[in-house]
């Protein structure tokens, strides 16, 4: 990898995006410590430090880039974003009208993102103003003694200020991430994912060592370190791995031209799903602990769940976590991956999947293999996402948005591979490009 960074460096049009990109960050991050307005800097962060930042809190604040709690003009982040893309691909299974344009090729997947960032916006309205209220109320920090007083002024005009800031800077986000996509290297949105997730490491890690017994906190500091990397290869094994399916296009004659006969493959990932059942099963089960907080209830299933569904070591917690993760990985294989379709494709174009026939028998086919696969990828997903759990619960306090966490680890390691297979891929045109000249 730092092989390829170097040759990319070395090249000026591939250095000229990589210094774009570079920059882009920087101004992603500095907008995460610039505060809204209204809001009392120095009380928040006597507030921060005595945060509880669990279940879809602590997830938008990682996917934030630790900018959520810190109620800056980016504390959206890139979340609303993230949740419209998931929206609209969902529809686009129910809704014919959003079929019709993801089969019309580029025209449609424009104005499919079009409906996305229309949806962001509203998104981050919606978001943005549950953040404020909850802020101004004081129940953004539960525990700390100056909760109620980061927002001084309470007023109206104040607290649309503060939402339209917000939105406006998700706006910007989502610019910058489709700014990196069109003139520098990767996906934006996903690059200024990884930068998020990535910028929450070194403080998690120096908690971690601060509050170990161990030398000084060392032993506990090395030993997640060294946790750390063994998930990484991990995953990298996993995501790397693929069941490819065989298909041969018989050969077609058009007027004195052969066309055809050639081979090739359907490759099926063993993680087919990526993330997005640990992000979908997270949001989910904060649902119950969201329920008590508002209705401040003390009858018996408030407690229930407040003892067995707020702390993320509860057996129960454990359980419906690991099932809702394999649940939701085959459901959204399910809309993801239509095997009719692709059966349909290869069809029209004369390929077929050599000892199946032709139609319905290739579908069929495509749906058992892409059913046996999808099993050890979200039995993979469930223990990734609960290691922190069961493993690293003795060191600071570790829950499932540990910095070595799955949904962490997952996007990280999915993004830098993405990134740098674009990198490769563009070394070599200009090396082919170099060859022929």
């Amino acid at each position: 990898m730092f092989t390829a960074f170097a040759r990319a460096f070395k090249t000026p049009d591939l250095r000229k995006k990589l210094l774009f990109t570079l920059g882009i960050i920087v101004i992603y991050r500095l907008g995460a410590h610039v505060p809204a307005p209204g809001v009392d800097y120095a009380k928040v962060q006597q507030c921060i430090d005595q945060a509880d930042s669990g279940g879809l809190l602590g997830l938008m604040q990682m996917f934030s880039g630790g900018a959520l709690l810190q109620i800056t003009i980016f504390a959206l982040g890139i979340m609303p974003y993230i949740t419209a893309s998931i929206i609209l691909q969902l529809l686009t299974v129910v809704i014919p009208r959003l079929e019709a344009l993801k089969k019309e090729g580029q025209s449609g997947t424009a104005k499919i993102t079009q409906y996305t960032r229309y949806l962001t916006v509203a998104l981050a309205i919606l978001q943005g103003t549950g953040l404020v209220a909850t802020a101004r109320s004081g129940a953004l920090f539960q525990n700390c003694s100056v909760g109620d007083q980061i927002v001084a002024n309470k007023s109206i005009f104040t607290t649309v200020i503060m939402v339209l800031t917000m939105t406006a800077g998700t706006a910007a986000v989502m610019w910058l991430g489709e700014l990196i996509t069109d003139r520098g290297i990767g996906n934006g949105m996903s690059i200024l994912m990884f930068i998020s997730i990535a910028a929450t490491f070194p403080g998690a890690l120096w908690a971690i060592k601060e509050s170990g017994k161990l030398a000084d906190g060392w032993i506990e500091f090395g030993t997640v370190i060294l946790i750390g990397f063994v998930m990484v290869g991990l995953v990298v094994f996993v995501e790397q791995a693929q069941r490819r399916i065989p298909v041969q296009y018989a050969k077609r004659m058009i007027g004195r031209r052969s066309y055809g006969g050639t081979s090739t493959y359907i490759p099926l990932k063993v993680n087919q799903a990526g993330v997005i059942p640990v992000i979908f099963a997270s949001s989910l089960l904060y649902i119950p602990a969201l329920i008590v907080q508002f209705s401040n209830s003390q009858a018996g299933w408030a407690t229930w769940i407040t003892d067995n569904f707020v702390t993320g070591d509860h057996p129960y917690y454990i359980a419906t976590y690991f099932v809702l993760i394999v649940f939701f990985a085959f459901f959204y294989v399910a809309i993801s991956f239509n095997p009719d379709e692709v059966a349909d494709n290869m069809k029209k174009y004369g390929g077929f999947i050599p000892g199946i026939r032709a139609g319905r028998p290739t579908a069929e086919y495509l749906s058992y293999v892409l059913n046996r696969i999808t099993w050890p990828g979200s039995l993979y997903l469930g223990l990734i996402a609960l290691v922190p759990t069961m493993a690293l619960a003795g060191f600071g306090g570790a829950n499932q948005n540990f910095p070595f966490g799955g949904t962490s680890i997952l996007i990280i390691v999915g993004v830098g591979l993405e990134t740098v297979k674009q990198i490769e891929s563009q070394l070599q045109q200009r090396n082919y490009e170099g060859f022929l000249r």
